[in-house]
Formats: structure tokens, C-alpha cells, sequence
């Protein structure tokens, strides 16, 4: 087989379906109670929608489930060339320079309520513990005081650090933690609210300064929340789940 030529081994690639130099990847499942964890997260998101179908317009349930989590990375992006704008008969599509100027990065705190849709974001250039204590303080400011709130999260350290633990402390039995699986962020119901950032106001978005970001970032929520969506997880099959 040294002296094989190029034709004979992709022929014999092709006749076994083998792609050796495609690299593909997959992860592995380091948390021991990833099925449990998982089982947890799935049977509220079953309580929370047979809640939402027997539930009555304006009712506030006695335990309110949010999903919560960062978007980080959210670049500030500046063109250094204006756009040229789409012109009869020269061209159909907007067309922007490739050159660009990055302004640096922030970070997308935000709640999703599974009841009714509505979004509590903040905006920082950090996700550390004040930045979540911060997101925990307008959490507890926005909801019913007699109400139980109930956060479906990650690991993150800034969620269990010291600080954010003394908080919780201070506000005890108001926040009841459920934590998805290690590497099981797609079980958080958030994260479809931040692909639909992706796909709607941050597709595309230049800016003239971090702060134009933020502002803009602060307005596509405001609009979320003048026609929320309640998002729902559909899909129940714990064998087919992952």
C-alpha cells in the first residue's frame, strides 16, 4: 500500500465511507449526574407549561421559574468605511467594507421568565459576582415579595461564589437554584433568547463606541418585552434528550 496511488486510496475512502483527514468532535459527559440534573430541568419545564395552559391570564404563580445566564464576547464592532447603501439598477444589497475596528467586548446578563416571555437584562464588560448580584437585586425588585423565585442555571463561579452566596443568604428562600448538568448549557431555555438576538438586533450591528452597544443591546430587550414570547421546551423523551 506504500506505492498506492492517490486514485486507488481515495477509491478505497469511498467504497468504505471513511474520512480520515475530516476531524469531527464530541464531548465528554464529566458530570456523574448529568441524567438526573437533566431529568430535573426537563420535568419543570413540564410542570411550568401544563402551569401555563391551566393558568389563567395574569395569574402570578406561587414559585416564579426563570431561566438565566451571559452572552459574553459581544463585540463592538466600528466601521472604518461607510456602508453603500442598495441602488436601482447599480446594486440590490447594502455592501460594507471588509476592514473593520474592534471597540472591545460586552457581556449580556439576562433572565427569561418561562410564564409569560418577559426579559431582565443587564449589560456589562464583566460577568463576575456584582454584575450577578446586581441581575439577583432588579430580579428580586421586579417580582412579587410573596413569591418564590426559582433560577435555572449553570455552574458559572460568579452564580456560587461567596459574595453571591452571602446575598442569597441575606434574601433566604427567596431564590431556589436548579442547576443544569456540566456541558448542559442547551438545557437552559435562555439560550434561545440569545440566538434570537443573534438573528435579529446584533445581526450585522456596527457601532461608534461600547456604550452605542450597550444602548442599542437595552433597546431590542425593551422591544422583546412589548410583544414577549413564552418560550417552551418540547421535546419530553428523556432517552432521545441527548
Amino acid at each position: 500500500m506504500k506505492k498506492a496511488g492517490k486514485a486507488t486510496i481515495q477509491r478505497i475512502l469511498d467504497e468504505h465511507s471513511l474520512r480520515p483527514h475530516k476531524m469531527a468532535y464530541y464531548q465528554e459527559r464529566r458530570d456523574p449526574e448529568f441524567e438526573q440534573k437533566m431529568a430535573e430541568v426537563l420535568c419543570i419545564y413540564k410542570e411550568i407549561n401544563l402551569q401555563n395552559e391551566a393558568g389563567k391570564a395574569g395569574d402570578t404563580p406561587s414559585v416564579i421559574t426563570v431561566s438565566v445566564d451571559e452572552k459574553p464576547g459581544v463585540q463592538a464592532i466600528q466601521n472604518i468605511a461607510p456602508d453603500i447603501m442598495p441602488e436601482p439598477g447599480k446594486q440590490s444589497r447594502m455592501i460594507r467594507d471588509y476592514e473593520y475596528k474592534r471597540l472591545g467586548t460586552l457581556s449580556i446578563l439576562a433572565t427569561l421568565d418561562l410564564h409569560d416571555g418577559h426579559v431582565i437584562a443587564q449589560v456589562h464588560d464583566k460577568h463576575r459576582s456584582s454584575e450577578f448580584i446586581s441581575l439577583l437585586k432588579e430580579m428580586d425588585a421586579y417580582y412579587p415579595a410573596e413569591s418564590n423565585i426559582r433560577i435555572i442555571l449553570d455552574n458559572h463561579s460568579a452564580h456560587i461564589s461567596k459574595e453571591t452566596m452571602k446575598y442569597l443568604a441575606s434574601r433566604l428562600g427567596r431564590f431556589l437554584y436548579v442547576h443544569t448538568p456540566k456541558h448542559g448549557s442547551w438545557l437552559n431555555l435562555v439560550e434561545t433568547l440569545f440566538s434570537k438576538m443573534a438573528r435579529t438586533f446584533l445581526k450585522h450591528i456596527r457601532v461608534n463606541s461600547k456604550q452605542e452597544l450597550k444602548e442599542r443591546i437595552l433597546l431590542g430587550i425593551r422591544e422583546i418585552n412589548d410583544s414577549p414570547v413564552v418560550h417552551r421546551w418540547k421535546k419530553f423523551d428523556l432517552a432521545h434528550a441527548f
